[in-house]
C-alpha cells in the first residue's frame, strides 16, 4: 500500500521496550519493514519466548492504534494513478505486512474498503517474503505471474515477488532507498508513483 510511512513507530519508551527488551535503532527497524509483526519481532529479538512475543505483539498493536490517531496519508500521485489504473482495466490488489485490523483502518480512512479486487494481510496468510499471499491473490483473480506485477518499497516486497515468479517495481519514497532495492532485480525503479503508469503504457504498446 503506497502510504507515507512518516516516523517509524516504536511504543517502547526511550531505552527499553515492554518486558525489558532493548529498543533497536532506526536502521534495524527499517530492515524489518514488510514482515508480519511476529516475524518482525523475532528478527529484532531472536531470543524472545513465545509467550513474551504474544504479549509484546499485543502491546505493540494496541499502542500503535492508540497513538497513531490518523492513518498515514497516501503518497503524492497515488490516488490519480490508481484511478487511472482502474480505468485502464487493471485488477488491483494489496499484499501487506500489516495486520487485517491496520489494513482495513487505512483503507477505510481513504474510502477504499471496496476498491481492490482482493487484499491480503500478514496475519491471515504467510508473511513476506513467502509468496503465499501473492499466490492467493493471483488464484483469486485468475491470473498468472507473467501477467502480474508487485510494487514495493522494501526488500521483502521484491523478494516475495521473486519467489512468486513475478516481476516487481521498486519505489524509492519509502524507508529503503532505491540503491538498496535494485539488488533484488526489479524491472523498474522509480521515485514518483506517477512514473509507473507511463512505464506500463509503454510496455503495453
Amino acid at each position: 500500500m503506497p502510504i507515507r510511512s512518516g516516523e517509524l513507530f516504536c511504543p517502547c519508551g526511550q531505552r527499553r521496550s515492554k518486558g525489558g527488551l532493548e529498543v533497536r535503532d532506526g536502521s534495524a527497524i527499517k530492515g524489518i519493514i514488510g514482515l508480519g509483526l511476529p516475524e518482525a519481532i523475532r528478527t529484532l529479538y531472536p531470543q524472545i519466548s513465545d509467550s513474551h512475543l504474544v504479549e509484546f505483539r499485543q502491546h505493540y498493536a494496541d499502542s500503535y492504534m492508540a497513538m497513531d490517531n490518523e492513518p498515514s496519508p497516501l503518497f503524492d500521485g497515488v490516488v490519480e494513478s490508481m484511478l487511472a489504473f482502474r480505468e485502464d482495466g487493471y485488477r488491483l490488489a494489496v499484499a501487506t505486512g500489516k495486520a487485517r485490523r491496520g489494513l482495513d483502518r487505512v483503507l477505510k480512512a481513504n474510502g477504499w474498503l471496496d476498491y481492490f479486487d482482493i487484499t491480503r494481510a500478514a496475519d491471515e496468510t504467510a508473511s513476506k517474503p513467502d509468496p503465499l499471499m501473492l499466490n492467493e491473490i493471483m488464484a483469486h483473480c485468475g491470473v498468472v505471474p507473467q501477467r502480474s506485477l508487485m510494487i514495493g518499497d522494501a526488500s521483502f516486497d521484491l523478494l516475495m515477488a521473486r519467489n512468486a515468479g513475478m516481476d516487481s517495481v521498486a519505489v524509492g519514497y519509502g524507508a529503503q532507498p532505491l540503491d538498496s532495492l535494485r539488488e533484488f532485480g526489479p524491472r523498474l525503479a522509480i521515485e514518483h508513483f506517477s512514473e509507473l503508469r507511463t512505464w506500463l503504457n509503454r510496455r503495453s504498446v
